[in-house]
């Protein structure tokens, strides 16, 4: 009798999965963002997030768990529970370079079930525009003539302009100095005074100063160049190939979500991307929009 009663209780539980996740979803979807109000994070999430309610028949309410480089709010997540209504917009920090920067109560791969790939933002190699350079190939070679001469900012150990700036090092055979900064604002205020050389920015923070001739784009850090910047030579074309870095962005649920929820959230997100509207804020910020094939739960996955 027991085991019956057990065998039933299963079978219930079952068929009540089976419904909720039919009926997905009837209530709003709450998106965490580890960083603050206002930033890039937040920008993309909330020009998709219209669209996306569209296709959901529910609003994606945006909270924001921020501290400790996005790793606060992103192992809330983790822990979730996996039914489709907790999310997460994170990037490449948050689930790539943080599990090498620090020690993780989750794990990146294995906490987590991918969604969607979201738009990137490529990097620019920016120079302060009184340094004797004046392109990628030059900068190198006055890098390795002067060791530690020349002063790179960056927004934070292991982030990507400061990994993107090391690799640049290592294929030039020279060496500089690192300084940390607060973000990149603070870092491009001493870039335009002369107090770095060297920063590895984000186009949409960039590209204002390179249109003025504040400062000097070297190259971008992409296998091809960008609308918003189009003088300004890839990497390949500019003597460092293969060194392509964006910081990449994703949607990602709670490890064990069930696969038909995941793919209902993907069809939201291929169908905002789709759309010239939400489109046009991304592409006019010098952001890269993955193709179709790399917009699925697989292409975020293998990112």
């Amino acid at each position: 009798m027991r085991k019956l009663a057990i065998t039933f209780a299963i079978v219930v539980a079952s068929i009540a999965q089976v419904s909720a996740q039919g009926g997905y979803p009837n209530r709003p979807i709450t998106v965490v963002v580890p960083f603050p109000a206002g930033g890039p994070t937040d920008a993309i999430m909330r020009n998709l997030g219209e669209r996306m309610r569209q296709t959901l028949g529910q609003p994606l309410v945006v909270e924001y768990v921020t501290g400790a480089a996005g790793t606060v709010g992103t192992g809330r997540v983790a822990r979730a529970n996996p039914d489709g209504y907790t999310i997460v917009c994170g990037h490449f920090g948050t689930h790539a370079t943080n599990a090498a920067v620090y020690q993780l109560n989750y794990d990146v791969v294995k906490d987590f079930a991918p969604i969607a790939l979201l738009p990137s933002n490529p990097y620019l190699f920016v120079v302060n525009k009184a340094l004797p350079v004046n392109n990628l190939r030059e900068f190198m070679a006055y890098m390795k003539a002067n060791p530690d001469k020349l002063n790179m900012g960056h927004p934070g150990v292991g982030t990507g302009p400061h990994l993107a700036a090391i690799l640049l090092q290592q294929a030039a055979g020279g060496t500089m100095n690192y300084i940390p900064y607060r973000g990149a604002a603070p870092a491009m205020v001493d870039l335009l005074a002369g107090q770095i050389n060297l920063m590895v920015d984000q186009v949409q923070n960039s590209m204002a100063h390179v249109r003025a001739g504040s400062t000097k784009a070297l190259a971008i850090a992409s296998p091809h160049r960008n609308a918003q910047v189009p003088d300004v030579p890839t990497v390949d074309e500019a003597g460092a190939p293969g060194l392509h870095m964006s910081l990449w962005y994703g949607f990602w649920a709670p490890g064990g979500t069930p696969k038909a929820i995941v793919d209902k959230l993907n069809a939201a997100v291929v169908e905002a991307l789709a759309d010239p509207a939400v489109r046009e804020r991304p592409t006019g910020l010098g952001m890269e929009i993955p193709q179709r094939a790399q917009q699925t739960p697989e292409g975020l996955a293998a990112r």
